[in-house]
């Protein structure tokens, strides 16, 4: 059976790490973006270079009508999938609990817990042995911030993820009799353009000596424990978290 598989938000960090890693492992890959077609065609040479086949598409998977037509498109070019890796997601400019708004709230909980429930939906319907899918496997892309709050930077966005590792656990529970497994990884300081997004881009160099190890972690070192648990060698592994953040 041929490996298909999804990174959603893979035009760059962990996302495009992972759609590398995965065309070296065999996977057919499946690019989202939501903006940046650029670096998203930048990210599809490179999994090309690998000899893998590769579709690039454009949507914002917080909005059911795109994720709708993502995976319409993906049933049509590519064929059926066998792989989730629900990574796209946002924070925004650091600030304590003074400066969050409903506007802010609405775009945190619609980019990083509506996207996950709403591409899990549809990956399950063509995965699902109860609807004639062949099984398959969800790594969602979690944070230690999920269990540790970001107080006076990203409550918001920890909160976000905290919502994400519930799904996890719920999913792992409802899907297992389906042949769908459902992990996470929660990762920690990672070099990744994210944290300019916070207003802070070299916030993994300020804080890296706080760690027990002493350093920032990298895209790929993310990727490889995702690609992990979407392997058979992880063929007994679900509702699990997989963290990669340095002993943090």
């Amino acid at each position: 059976m041929e490996k298909i598989i999804l990174i959603t938000g893979s035009s760059r960090g962990i996302g495009a790490a992972t759609a590398i890693r995965a065309a070296k492992e065999g996977y057919k890959v499946c690019i989202n973006y939501r903006e940046n077609k650029a670096a998203a065609m930048q990210v599809a040479e490179q999994v090309r270079a690998s000899g893998a086949a590769c579709l690039t598409i454009q949507a914002d998977v917080s909005k059911e009508n795109e994720v709708l037509s993502l995976f319409e498109k993906i049933d049509k070019e590519t064929g059926t999938l066998t792989a989730l890796v629900n990574n796209a997601g946002i924070l925004e400019q650091q600030t304590g609990i003074l400066g969050l708004d409903s506007s802010r709230l609405q775009r945190i909980w619609a980019a990083n817990i509506d996207s996950v429930i709403l591409c899990s939906r549809e990956a399950v319907k063509r995965m699902s042995t109860e609807r004639g899918g062949h099984g398959g496997a969800i790594v969602n892309v979690s944070s230690v911030a999920a269990r540790l709050g970001a107080p006076g930077e990203y409550v918001d966005y920890a909160a976000s993820k905290g919502a994400v590792d519930s799904i996890t656990l719920g999913l792992a529970k409802e899907l297992a009799p389906w042949g769908i497994r459902v992990n996470a990884v929660r990762p920690g300081f990672i070099y990744s353009d994210i944290h300019a997004s916070g207003g802070e881009p070299g916030r993994v160099d300020r804080l890296a000596a706080s760690l027990p190890m002493k350093r920032g972690g990298y895209p790929d070192e993310v990727a490889a424990a995702i690609l992990w648990l979407l392997s058979a060698d992880a063929s007994y592994t679900t509702g699990s978290f997989l963290e990669v953040a340095g002993g943090r």
